[in-house]
């Protein structure tokens, strides 16, 4: 892709709370729906324990009592089914507008996968896609769940990735309604590994991809 595009990055220090994180991409998406000509945006964080419904997920594939959830529970507006968030795995939000690329969300799905492979092979580890399913595994392990939003071609959610997360709050749901897969996390074939390394990964394999000029946050107001 020849053309460049300029894009804010944020990258908050702490640990963020889901609804504040969906808060933000809401009304970047907002902001690009009404100005087309404003500068995208992607945020690279980690998120506080919670559990996440897609449009139309399947509750069977909860395995706790809905009415009395072991962390926060939030219905949410992006494709796919149940995943889960936690400190230890790197989340990706990019709030693109599509019109700048391809009015696909195949497309857009395939070039989030290709974005996770690229961070993987940088890892030298054997990244690999499922005919048929959306995300990223390792040695049969799924390592990346990927789930999308989009309004008038304008996108929100996007992609996480285990790092060095702790697993057994999987087992409490069916991740992605698939049945019969193992979750896994990058540090169980790169031992140490750290959030904290794979985050320039994600962010040089991004802007590669997406052909994104990085701009600093700092130039706008502090978000609230």
């Amino acid at each position: 892709m020849e053309k460049s595009f300029t894009a804010f990055l944020f990258e908050p220090p702490d640990k963020v709370q889901y609804e504040t994180a969906w808060r933000w991409q809401k009304e970047w998406q907002q902001k690009l729906l009404i100005e087309p000509s404003s500068e995208q945006a992607v945020w690279l964080l980690e998120h506080l324990p919670c559990y996440t419904l897609g449009r139309g997920a399947n509750e069977e594939n909860i395995l706790f009592d809905l009415k009395n959830p072991p962390v926060d529970l939030y219905r949410i507006d992006r494709g796919g089914e149940v995943t889960h968030h936690l400190p230890g795995q790197l989340v990706v939000y990019p709030v693109l507008d599509l019109r700048h690329y391809h009015r696909d969300l195949n497309w857009y799905l395939r070039q989030l996968e290709a974005v996770g492979l690229d961070v993987l092979n940088l890892l030298h580890l054997p990244g690999e896609r499922i005919p048929g399913l959306t995300g990223l595994w390792v040695k049969g392990k799924k390592v990346a769940a990927i789930g999308v939003g989009c309004r008038r071609w304008v996108t929100q959610h996007g992609l996480s990735m285990n790092v060095e997360c702790d697993l057994d709050g999987f087992s409490q749901v069916i991740p992605c309604g698939l049945k019969g897969y193992e979750v896994g996390r990058l540090k169980d074939w790169i031992p140490g590994l750290k959030v904290s390394e794979v985050q320039p990964l994600m962010r040089k394999c991004l802007s590669k991809r997406f052909s994104l000029n990085w701009k600093n946050p700092e130039s706008i107001k502090k978000q609230g």
